[in-house]
This record gives structure tokens, sequence and C-alpha cells, in this order.
């Protein structure tokens, strides 16, 4: 078994230098399991924010040969639990086949303070 960390050139960059987006873990048979850090986005609302983590972890999982289809768990942390629907809206747009493992947690703040979202994800990479 083979651990690689990445932050991908083709994905935005992390906010920090104290981790890695993306630690790939590579089966001998070519599958491997890609843990995604958790992603904040700019925007004014939790939709525009939400579009925002949902596109840069499709780029993330596209560097790894992966799609948000590949994702098997998901966990949400939501500075505002009763803004679950519009979260899970924009959510439903990107994760369209059946639904991965899904945690939700609401937290009193974020990474940064004018946060109102983040999602970090585990996928699936097939075997070649």
């Amino acid at each position: 078994m083979q651990i690689t960390l990445d932050n991908p050139a083709s994905a935005p960059q992390p906010l920090s230098p104290y981790y890695s987006q993306v630690a790939r873990v590579e089966h001998p048979d070519g599958s491997a399991l890609l843990f995604v850090s958790g992603q904040i986005a700019e925007g004014d609302t939790l939709a525009e924010q939400t579009r925002g983590v949902f596109q840069t972890l499709a780029a993330l999982l596209e560097a790894h040969g992966a799609t948000l289809a590949d994702v098997i768990s998901i966990r949400t942390y939501l500075t505002d639990i009763s803004k679950l629907d519009e979260y899970g809206t924009v959510r439903r747009r990107f994760l369209t086949g059946t639904p991965p493992t899904s945690m939700t947690f609401e937290v009193s703040r974020l990474f940064r303070p004018e946060a109102l979202v983040e999602v970090e994800v585990v996928a699936a990479v097939p075997g070649r």
C-alpha cells in the first residue's frame, strides 16, 4: 500500500501550509481511497459557498482520476443547522447518484470567520 499526500496544481491551493488537501491511499490493484481535507469557499450566502466548495472538491478529485460520483462518505460542518435545506438543495445538484454516507454537524465557527460551510469527503477510485 502506498500513501501520497498532494496539493494538485489544477485545484485551488490550500489556505494554510499546515495540511495537504488530498491523501491518496493506493492499493496494489490500482484502486485507491482519496481522503480530501475540509474545503471552504468564498461567497456571501450559504448557497454560493456550497457551490464553491463542491467545485473545489470536484477539481481535487479530478486531479486523482475521480469524480463526485466516486464519493462514498461526506462530512459537512455548518455554522447554522437551520440552513440545512439550503445546503442540501445545492449539494443535490453535485451529488446526483446514490447518496454517500453522511454526517452533518453544527459548529460555532470555522477556520475563516466568514465561512458558513466546510465539507470533507472520502472517494473510492476503481482499479485499472
